[in-house]
């Protein structure tokens, strides 16, 4: 998986790098160039047919920044997914995995509460339209989570289950997966119900991780690349590719067991309880802003 994580990185690691360019490191690989005030490539890898279907979005504002030189920290989320897509051609899975993320080497820097952000060349309700697949039964949403003080570890962590503006235990298929790729204990990261509304809430967000489950009815996990201290997302020179490549042994590890029926996001029969007993959440999930 490391030789993974360092092909891909000589190719994102380009100012000049395009979706064609990654799209090379496949035997196929579909492009779409999606344009509004900037633009980026959307790359989508498939593997295996049928299902269950588990889909693993490389989530992130972009890999390189305005104005600034190299591969920011950001870009892990790409780096992630598509080391993960190297290793599935290699693996066989019994039902289906669809691997998508975007590729933009120049995106804009937004302000942010610690540290600024990568902003995203499209609105964040198109990224997700065109990074998620009606497809996907669940989704693990790869990112990189070290703006923040409230995940002090330096590794991956895992959100809890989220799923049509519920937000579920944690999954302990999912924990168990952690702890024999990491050796180590699991770690979860905590999230709000600010962090599950669409960024057109305007309400302060962790980060863009876990907006996949604004778009989506199959439940959506966090997979967040993590600091021990605050590490801005449009730094440079601040990847951890071994924490990228033990991000990436997770999801393929989860891919495998995913797709055979062997791992479970969440219980079917307590969230129909809860839907019972409390009503739906998913409104949750509506885009609304509020006019001053």
């Amino acid at each position: 998986m490391l030789k993974n994580v360092l092909d891909v990185y000589e190719v994102l690691d380009n100012p000049e790098v395009t979706g064609e360019d990654v799209a090379g490191l496949f035997s196929t690989a579909e492009v779409e160039t999606v344009t509004e005030q900037k633009s980026t490539d959307f790359v989508s890898i498939e593997f295996g047919s049928g299902s269950p279907t588990l889909g693993i979005v490389g989530q992130l504002g972009g890999i390189g920044a305005e104005e600034r030189t190299g591969l920011v920290s950001d870009a892990e989320g790409a780096l992630t997914a598509l080391a993960c897509a190297l290793q599935l051609e290699k693996v066989p899975v019994e039902g289906r995995v669809i691997v998508t993320t975007h590729i933009c080497p120049r995106a804009p820097i937004i302000p942010h509460d610690l540290v600024d952000f990568m902003g995203s060349p499209l609105t964040v309700g198109t990224m997700m339209e065109h990074l998620l697949d009606e497809r996907m039964d669940a989704v693990l949403s790869v990112d990189t989570t070290r703006g923040n003080r409230i995940i002090n570890y330096r590794g991956f962590a895992l959100s809890p289950t989220v799923k049509e503006g519920w937000i579920l235990r944690v999954s302990e298929d999912l924990l168990d997966i952690q702890e024999r790729v990491t050796g180590r204990h699991p770690v979860v990261f905590p999230i709000t119900m600010q962090d599950i509304t669409p960024y057109s809430s305007e309400v302060y967000h962790l980060n863009a991780i876990m907006q996949p489950c604004t778009k989506t009815k199959a439940p959506v996990v966090g997979v967040g690349i993590t600091s021990e201290v605050v590490v801005p997302g449009c730094a440079t020179g601040a990847n951890q590719l071994l924490d990228v490549e033990a991000a990436a042994r997770f999801c393929v590890e989860v891919a495998k067991e995913y797709t055979r029926g062997a791992c479970s996001f969440y219980s079917a029969e307590e969230f129909e309880k809860l839907k019972k007993i409390y009503g739906t959440m998913d409104h949750l999930q509506q885009a609304f802003n509020i006019q001053n």
